[in-house]
């Protein structure tokens, strides 16, 4: 069980895997999980919004899709990362494209570890966790 990196038709963006995967171990021990199988794959606009009307039902870009396989405190999944939205959000947020990547990178790990963004107050506790995991980075 590992964490891996791949793509689906566009080009890797720069990763520092080794430290990126044990950031992303170190997120997942202060929520009390264990990572398991875990794969990021990078992909465009077209191919996000395939997967997400495909899948999901819905109609629109976004910057990531995360298909939760956890197993109790073992959390594993697929996510997806529009490289393209990753590169737009960061331009509008005025912040760099790595750490844009990162935001949207831990984003779906806080939802495998159970943090939510859907709810009333859960937008504000889901950026209060990114923020929290960032800065461990």
């Amino acid at each position: 069980m590992a964490i891996s990196y791949q793509t689906d038709g566009v080009k890797i963006p720069p990763i520092a895997k080794r430290k990126t995967t044990a950031w992303i171990k170190a997120v997942a021990g202060s929520y009390g999980k264990k990572t398991g199988g875990i794969t990021y794959i990078f992909c465009s606009d077209e191919k996000i919004l395939e997967i997400n009307r495909t899948y999901l039902q819905h109609n629109y870009y976004t910057d990531i899709i995360t298909f939760d396989n956890t197993e109790g405190n073992r959390i594993s999944g697929d996510l997806f990362i529009s490289v393209d939205t990753v590169a737009t959000n960061a331009e509008q947020f005025n912040t760099s494209y790595e750490e844009e990547l990162h935001r949207v990178m831990i984003h779906g790990i806080l939802h495998l570890c159970g943090v939510n963004d859907k709810g009333p107050g859960e937008r504000e506790k889901m950026e209060e966790a990114e923020n929290k995991a960032l800065s461990l980075l």
